[in-house]
């Protein structure tokens, strides 16, 4: 899987999601999903999993230093204080010294920016994690947060999927030299993979709607995919998607989707969403 460069991190374009695993399973799945070639995890703080997520990890074969590691921290703990403790705390669940990426998991409504991104050049200064990133902020926000820090800020985590037009923010990002990481890349499946284009398109390749979906995301500029699944075969064949490309009018097809708009996390602490 290639790795997008991201204003110095080199992420890889394909990574495995954690939401919602728990656990003994949480642990067996990163270390499965390393094993069949994952080498870029994605935890949070709020999923409650980061120490299962690290024993995955070290009951891996795969050396820590070939592991793109990111985690986040909540938006109640933005302030300076709260933040270095947040990801002290991270770094002692997830057993390593740093992680590769660190984000701002949701912007606060209350707690000033300027003190957050403050703080992420702190845990940077400090050695807790080697890039910094936001995730869920609207193009205002993202402007504001690459005005005011020191260091470049890599991406953006927002969700993103075939059902969701988010050009105003891909184009942000991409502005600044930021990527976007799709979370919730396949819309959970459902209504998205029994959809035309995507059933004609996935015949036409003879690949599954979810490897269709995939490549949709990573044959995109500055776009990387983090799907979770629980179902081992399935995470093995979500990474398998390098062995064929995407014409320009399936990538239109698909695209065209987004006019549907469909958001699945949206909570009472979200921004104002951009408008396409």
């Amino acid at each position: 899987m290639h790795t997008v460069n991201s204003n110095g991190a080199n992420i890889p374009a394909l990574g495995f999601g954690t939401w919602t695993l728990k656990g003994a399973q949480a642990s067996a799945l990163v270390e499965h999903a390393l094993s069949v070639g994952y080498r870029h995890i994605d935890t949070a703080a709020i999923y409650g999993n980061e120490e299962a997520v690290g024993q995955g990890i070290k009951s891996s074969s795969v050396p820590r230093d070939e592991i793109f590691l990111t985690t986040k921290v909540w938006h109640a703990d933005l302030n300076t204080a709260d933040l270095v403790r947040s990801v002290q705390a991270s770094l002692e669940r997830l057993s390593v010294d740093e992680v590769d990426l660190l984000l701002v998991h949701w912007p606060s409504k209350t707690i000033p920016l300027a003190e957050t991104i403050g703080a992420l050049n702190t845990v940077v200064s400090r050695g807790y994690t080697k890039h910094i990133g936001v995730s869920n902020f609207t193009v205002p926000l993202l402007n504001e947060a690459v005005r005011i820090a020191e260091r470049p800020l890599v991406c953006n985590q927002i969700e993103y999927h075939p059902m969701l037009n988010q050009d105003i923010v891909l184009d942000a990002c991409r502005s600044h030299g930021m990527s976007v990481v799709s979370y919730c890349p396949l819309f959970r499946g459902g209504e998205l993979f029994a959809s035309d284009p995507v059933v004609s398109i996935a015949k036409k390749y003879q690949k599954s709607p979810a490897q269709i979906v995939l490549r949709w995301h990573v044959q995109q500029d500055n776009v990387i995919a983090i799907p979770r699944s629980t179902n081992s075969r399935r995470i093995q064949d979500n990474l398998a998607v390098n062995d064929f490309e995407l014409a320009d009018e399936d990538m239109s097809l698909i695209s065209a989707l987004g006019r549907k708009n469909k958001r699945l996390c949206d909570f009472e602490f979200s921004p104002q969403w951009d408008v396409a």
